[in-house]
This record gives structure tokens, C-alpha cells and sequence, in this order.
């Protein structure tokens, strides 16, 4: 629940009383963490739309010089975010064969115009990794954050880097920013996230209900979820190991081949 113009959350008197705007917020608060807030993710973490996560609640305290039961007050009280009022109006389908979770992906990837964040180290379906380089090819202005959580499990997934990285320079910018970042988490504690998720739908893999052979179920979720899951990614990217050459993709070891 957003506050009105009465009852502004703390977290945005703390940022009014140092007449910083969001973006300068934003970008003091990503010097800090590491991570990759915008001015659009401050705003709903003041209003209440989005709660924040632990890293940058302790940025924002470290940038405000405030504690975080008053900064948070708002999100930490009563008032819940969109996303849980709408609860399991989230899930738009339940997926239960792998034909229907890869289409629903495929789906996911040829939507994005934006925002396309894709997660895991184990892809290999062609279809699917090739509309994610047709998504990328076709859409100058979308934003591409790949992550990967450990060096890819199949050679599939390499080659599809190196097309990635042929297709864009990552150093090249469009609108102020990047529009391909690839990064490698690398902490052994790290659990590894599989979904794929635009600015308006995402995909997340289920263990199996079939079996115990792998990942072929999953849940089709609506426009919340996936903004919420853009933004995880794109934290994740911001704090992993940038892997962003070709020569580096090749340099990484495929556990399977």
C-alpha cells in the first residue's frame, strides 16, 4: 500500500532530507552494495510495493545512518506489497510436461522487449536458447542479464554464450546502459536459481512430479512476480563475476558434456 502524500515512509524522509533524487539514491546505494537498484525499485521500496532485501536494507541504513526498524517501519509492519495481496493470482498456469514448461519459456524469451533475465547453468534446449539470441538480435534497446551459478553443464550452453557475445558487445551502451551483462556466481554457498523472466511474465522449473530425473514441470507467473524476479536477477548479475569475453566463455569448464 503506497503512502500518501501525508504518510511518506521514513525510508523516503531519509532520502528528501539529503535532497537526493531516486537516481542519485540509487546510484549512491549501488556504490555501497554492489548490486543494482534504479530510481523505479527505490520508489517501491519507499512506498511499501516492494519490500527490500537484506543487502540493501543494510546499504540504505549505512547510507542514511539510520537503523532499519526505522527505515523499514512501513514494509515491516501491517502494510503488504502487491505481490502478496495478489498471493497465487500470481500463478497464471501450472506446468506439468516438459513440452509445455520449454514452450511457456520460449514464450517468456520472445515477449521480452525490456527486461530478459535468464538464470542457471544447465540450459540446453535449442529452441529456447535460440529465442533468447533471437530476442537479443531483433531488440536493440532490451537488456539481457544472464547468470550463471558455476561454469556451464553443457557444452549447449557454452556455445550459446559465445553467440550471445557475438551478437552484442558488452561494452557496448544503449539509453545510458549496458544491454548485455553475463556473470558467474561463484560461492560454493550460493544455491543456484533457474528461471527466465520479463518485464511482463516469467518462468520458474519445478523438481519434477514425474520422477527424480530433473526439471520438467514448472509455474507460469504473472506481470509481479516477474518484475520481482527481474530485479533478483539483476542483483545477482551486478554482485557475480562478469564473464563477458569470448575468450573468457571458452576459458570456462564444462562439467558435462
Amino acid at each position: 500500500m503506497a503512502a500518501g502524500s501525508d504518510g511518506d515512509s521514513a525510508l523516503k524522509r531519509a532520502r528528501v532530507a539529503r535532497n537526493m533524487t531516486l537516481e542519485e539514491a540509487a546510484d549512491a546505494l549501488n556504490v555501497i552494495t554492489g548490486l543494482a537498484a534504479d530510481a523505479s525499485l527505490l520508489s517501491a521500496f519507499e512506498s511499501g510495493r516492494r519490500r527490500t532485501g537484506k543487502r540493501n536494507r543494510a546499504g540504505l541504513c549505512e547510507l542514511y545512518r539510520e537503523r532499519s526498524e526505522v527505515l523499514f517501519a512501513h514494509q515491516d509492519g501491517a502494510v503488504t506489497s502487491v505481490l502478496e495481496r495478489s498471493g497465487t493470482a500470481q500463478v497464471v498456469k501450472l506446468l506439468t510436461r516438459w513440452t509445455d514448461l520449454i514452450e511457456a519459456m520460449i514464450e517468456v524469451a520472445s515477449g521480452a522487449r525490456e527486461q530478459l533475465v535468464v538464470t542457471g547453468s544447465r540450459s540446453r534446449e535449442g529452441a529456447y536458447l535460440a529465442a533468447i539470441e533471437a530476442a537479443v538480435a531483433e531488440h536493440a534497446d532490451l537488456v539481457h542479464y544472464r547468470v550463471l551459478y558455476g561454469p556451464p553443464r553443457h557444452r549447449a550452453l557454452t556455445d550459446h554464450l559465445v553467440r550471445l557475445l557475438e551478437l552484442r558487445d558488452p561494452a557496448a551502451r544503449r539509453n545510458g546502459g549496458k544491454t548485455l551483462r553475463i556473470g558467474m556466481v561463484e560461492q560454493s554457498e550460493a544455491l543456484e536459481r533457474f528461471f527466465v523472466a520479463s518485464e511482463t511474465a516469467a518462468v520458474a522449473p519445478l523438481p519434477s512430479f514425474h520422477g527424480a530425473e530433473g526439471f520438467d514441470c514448472g509455474v507460469l507467473l504473472g506481470r509481479e512476480a516477474a518484475v520481482g524476479l527481474v530485479h533478483h536477477g539483476r542483483e545477482a548479475c551486478a554482485s557475480a563475476r562478469p564473464v563477458e569475453t569470448i575468450e573468457a566463455v571458452r576459458a570456462l569448464s564444462v562439467r558435462h558434456i
